[in-house]
C-alpha cells in the first residue's frame, strides 16, 4: 500500500493551494480518508476526513470554511482545497487511510499514511 501526498509549497497569506493524495495497491473506496498536519515539536493534528463514498465530510474547527476535502474513487485520489491560507496553517500535511467507517479524528485509527507534503504560509 502506498499513499503519496503532494501539492504543497510556499504561498502568501490569503492564497490557496490544492493538495492531492494518490493511493496505490489499496482498495481505495473501502477506506475512509483523512488529512492531518504536524509542525515540529507538536502532535499530529486532525484536519479533515471524508467517508468512503465521499458523501460525508468533517473538518477541524480551525479549518472549517476554508478547507474543502474531496475524493475521486475512480482515480484513487483525495484532495484538499485550502483557501484563505494563514501563517498558522504552516505544517507538513499528511494523508491517511482508515478502515473505520464512522468519523474518526485520531491518528491511531488510521492504518496507512503518506509521506507528507510541506505547506508554508508567509505573512
Amino acid at each position: 500500500v502506498q499513499l503519496q501526498a503532494y501539492g504543497g509549497g510556499l504561498v502568501q497569506a490569503g492564497g490557496s493551494l490544492r493538495l492531492a493524495c494518490a493511493a496505490s495497491r489499496l482498495r481505495f473506496s473501502s477506506y475512509r480518508m483523512g488529512w492531518f498536519r504536524q509542525v515540529p515539536g507538536k502532535e499530529r493534528e486532525f484536519v479533515s476526513t471524508i467517508s468512503m463514498g465521499g458523501e460525508s465530510t468533517y473538518y477541524a474547527d480551525s479549518v472549517k470554511g476554508r478547507f474543502t476535502i474531496s475524493r475521486d474513487n475512480a482515480k484513487n485520489a483525495m484532495y484538499l482545497q485550502i483557501d484563505t491560507l494563514k501563517p498558522e496553517d504552516t505544517a507538513v500535511y499528511y494523508c491517511a487511510a482508515s478502515s473505520v467507517a464512522l468519523i474518526t479524528t485520531t491518528p491511531n485509527r488510521y492504518k496507512y499514511w503518506g509521506q507528507g507534503t510541506q505547506v508554508t504560509v508567509s505573512s
